[in-house]
């Protein structure tokens, strides 16, 4: 069978056939109320659903018609969806600007799987650094790896920002139900001291081990953190310079570096620069979960990632999970005209999803121009908001249910409690699916005046309905599951890419600023009154800190 490689030659989706359908289908059923529709369909709750890798999808809700998901379908078809899904899976070089895989997908292939890069099978590298994380986080759980004063190790505190911060600290959170309750995990990122000293604070360094996690391990943030805590430590173990090696590990892509930071070669774990660095966790990324967890239930985790991998890469677009969520978001979001959605998983584990998310989405897809540089002619990335489930009904959902914005949602919940009491889950349950049908079907002025609500009340309490959202159910929060979901909007997040015919791999946009900060560090730095040739504005600030640092009588340490 002929291998179809995908080529950056296609046009940008709005002078595709299949675009201009979508937007003069969209023009017919813009209007259309969603108590229509299932008024009109009295199935279309249990039609309107798709099953995959241990996760339910109820897209019913959204403001669509059969034949708008047909349309969807075509224009994916015309994307080359198909195309770009298997180029991705083969490892080539599908992040065009740096010239390199985005081949997530081999972390969490299984042992025999074959998957090249530059002509090499890297699924055997990736499971040798599985195994020795495997080893390295029995010896810290055991209590056979010990700091240099003999004591075991109690702390772990991850060192990282971006990828290498938000996806360990959401997966170890996510999964506290499955922790080892006698080790305590930190994440520091912030380049803000207040973070490093709060993270610590409560800890004795003879039990405390750190991740340092830096793919260049030259990350200005991780790195000034990384050397405050070296700091720290040998300032807490009478200064022995020798400890480092006892209480600090790496995970990196540039090994020769580790060394002149004073950790040994041994204690460096290895990832790939075909791995961006939000879509790191299954690497050596994820050691601080994987010691949290144990190798077991992060090999769990793994298999979920792997599971959702394959349905995504196999199942035909009308009933695969990330495929239609991916098309939706385009059609709320390219023809309504959404500017962000909302997360509400209804399982408190789950509070930083929404955050984790922000950056695989809007990192991903917040991108101006198409695959051949030309300037996109559509909005891309929408805005990712949200928190957990009841909390948020009590703080922004007024503005869902009766604000102005067209925000569409996407609801999580699961059948089981990690800690049932009582009545608490169900209760949790039946507001999950009320809050889905009450953004849908809302309330009349004709419902509101028969509950005998004066005519003057009546417009504050009529609910608009025709909120689309959608539901995922799955059975219980489990390092399985948790897989399957991240792995769901890492590839709703691709097809998103390709329709948009952007680069979903890169992240120039990150470097402007830090550029910036590079070139403004001396002039705060330096004892001499710096010339600036900034903007007014700038130069205006710079002078303004520099003049209230010197002011320090009144400044507080709380150090």
């Amino acid at each position: 069978m002929a291998v179809h490689t995908w080529r950056v030659n296609r046009p940008a989706p709005p002078q595709q056939t299949a675009w201009k359908a979508l937007q003069n289908h969209y023009k017919k059923v813009k209007d259309l109320h969603l108590r229509e529709l299932f008024a009109s369909d009295p199935v279309r709750g249990e039609r309107m659903t798709a099953e995959g890798a241990g996760l339910y999808l109820d897209y019913s809700k959204n403001r669509i018609t059969s034949q708008t998901l047909k349309l969807l379908i075509a224009l994916a078809e015309e994307s080359g969806l198909q195309v770009r899904m298997d180029a991705m899976f083969r490892g080539e070089k599908v992040n065009i600007t740096e010239k390199r895989p985005a081949l997530h997908v081999a972390l969490r292939a299984p042992k025999g799987t074959s998957i090249y890069v530059d002509g090499k099978n890297v699924v055997p590298q990736v499971h040798a650094v599985l195994d020795r994380m495997g080893h390295f986080c029995d010896r810290v759980r055991s209590g056979e790896w010990k700091g240099q004063t003999g004591k075991r190790i109690r702390n772990i505190v991850n060192i990282g920002i971006g990828g290498s911060y938000l996806g360990p600290r959401f997966a170890t959170e996510a999964l506290r139900a499955y922790a080892d309750p006698s080790l305590t995990f930190r994440f520091v990122a912030n380049i803000d001291s207040t973070d490093f000293v709060a993270a610590v604070r409560d800890l004795d360094p003879a039990e405390t081990l750190f991740i340092v996690s830096s793919k260049t391990f030259n990350t200005l943030e991780t790195m000034t953190n990384a050397r405050t805590a070296r700091e720290w430590l040998v300032a807490g173990l009478a200064g022995d310079e020798d400890s480092v090696s006892k209480h600090f590990v790496a995970v990196t892509a540039n090994i020769a570096r580790v060394t002149q930071f004073g950790i040994e070669t041994a204690n460096a774990f290895e990832f790939w620069d075909w791995v961006g660095g939000r879509y790191s966790l299954c690497s050596a990324v994820g050691l601080s979960t994987m010691l949290a967890v144990g190798p077991k239930n992060f090999g769990a985790m793994l298999d979920g990632f792997h599971q959702m991998d394959m349905h995504y890469l196999t199942t035909p677009f009308e009933r695969n999970l990330p495929v239609i969520m991916g098309l939706l978001s385009i059609w709320q979001n390219d023809l309504f005209g959404s500017e962000s959605f909302a997360i509400l998983p209804y399982e408190h584990y789950l509070e930083h999803f929404p955050t984790y998310l922000q950056q695989l989405i809007m990192e991903s897809n917040g991108k101006h121009v198409t695959l051949i540089g030309t300037e996109v002619t559509q909005p891309t990335s929408p805005v990712c908001w949200g928190d957990a489930g009841t909390n948020g009904q009590h703080s922004f959902f007024q503005l869902l249910h009766q604000g102005t914005r067209f925000i569409p949602c996407d609801f999580i919940a699961f059948a089981h409690s990690l800690h049932p009491i009582g009545k608490h889950h169900d209760m949790l349950m039946a507001n999950a699916i009320a809050q889905s049908a009450a953004l849908a079907f809302g309330k009349t002025a004709e419902q509101v005046k028969a509950e005998g609500t004066p005519d003057w009340l009546v417009p504050h309490r009529v609910f608009d309905g025709n909120r689309p959202s959608n539901t995922i159910l799955a059975r219980q929060l489990t390092p399985e599951t948790l897989g399957q979901l991240i792995a769901l909007y890492e590839h709703i997040v691709h097809t998103q890419g390709v329709i948009w015919n952007i680069n979903p791999f890169d992240q120039w946009g990150v470097e402007l600023g830090k550029d910036l900060a590079l070139s403004i560090m001396p002039q705060i730095e330096t004892a001499e009154e710096p010339r600036l040739e900034y903007d007014s504005s700038t130069s205006t600030l710079i002078r303004r800190y520099r003049a209230l640092r010197g002011q320090s009588d009144n400044a507080v340490s709380c150090s």
